[in-house]
């Protein structure tokens, strides 16, 4: 089954896992996918993720954080789509309530944050914001 947006369906199932707190949630694996996860993990969203390879594709166990049985995830947000793509220079990446989110960018130099764009004078396509 081909996805449109496949960045799109790993926020969903993250959003939805959440709502009813799962302990974990699998996802396809893919490279963008895989950077996205260690972005969360080194920013603290989730706990730890670990790729398993099962089928032809494999898939991503994403380990979901809670603090007293609330999620460290408030919201997910798609900003860049394959029918709308969003493009930022270092100046204008956009900071997420006032630094307490990140904002995940893919640059010519791979997946990173905004605020590690910054630091590199680079800008790119703004995949999603967490926060």
């Amino acid at each position: 089954m081909s996805m449109s947006d496949p960045i799109a369906d790993m926020l969903t199932r993250l959003r939805n896992a959440l709502l009813v707190n799962h302990e974990k949630v699998s996802v396809p694996k893919s490279s963008i996918k895989i950077e996205i996860a260690k972005i969360l993990k080194d920013e603290g969203f989730i706990k730890n993720y670990r790729i398993v390879e099962d089928g032809p594709q494999g898939t991503i166990r994403i380990y979901l954080a809670y603090r007293d049985g609330y999620p460290l995830i408030d919201g997910l947000k798609r900003i860049s789509t394959p029918g709308s793509r969003k493009y930022v220079g270092k100046e204008d990446i956009p900071e997420v309530l006032n630094g307490k989110g990140v904002v995940i960018l893919s640059t010519s130099q791979g997946i990173m944050t905004g605020t590690a764009c910054q630091a590199k004078n680079i800008g790119g396509e703004l995949l999603c914001s967490v926060w």
